[in-house]
């Protein structure tokens, strides 16, 4: 996977794109009750300072402590896919109560008694959807796309 420092951005801002995309599609979804055409617009909208903040809370923040966390528990030998997995799951379990901050924060603004139940429940929303975006979906898709644009020699 990435090599260089350019790389790593590279693979961060695939990864963010598509999760944004798929999390602020699914929340507009919970929102409304179903997916339409009126709440893709709006969740487009809101890609436009999600993805930001994601990148910035991912690059700088989770990703680090992951790849640690991966570091930690996971050694050279262990198989490729589970360390994968591993990584994967551990971003999300980070990546999900931050991000889940943030849209409280933003979207919900209650109050700062109603604050802390209305950030974990929509972590508690937010997280099996994310999980299983992350794994069966966006990090088979962002690893196929980053390996076509940094195809090795």
């Amino acid at each position: 996977m990435p090599k260089t420092k350019f790389q790593s951005i590279v693979f961060a801002l695939l990864m963010v794109f598509f999760m944004v995309v798929a999390m602020e599609f699914y929340n507009q979804g919970l929102m409304e009750g179903r997916l339409s055409w009126a709440a893709m617009g709006r969740s487009i909208h809101e890609m436009k300072f999600m993805i930001p903040i994601c990148f910035i809370m991912s690059f700088f923040i989770a990703d680090p402590i992951a790849s640690r966390i991966t570091v930690r528990n996971m050694d050279e030998n262990s198989d490729r896919i589970l360390r994968t997995v591993f990584r994967a799951a551990v971003t999300v379990s980070m990546m999900c109560p931050i991000m889940s901050f943030w849209a409280t924060l933003i979207f919900q603004k209650p109050g700062l008694v109603d604050f802390i139940p209305a950030w974990l429940t929509t972590g508690a929303k937010n997280l099996p959807m994310a999980f299983f975006w992350q794994i069966l979906f966006c990090g088979p898709l962002v690893r196929f796309l980053f390996g076509r644009i940094f195809r090795e020699a």
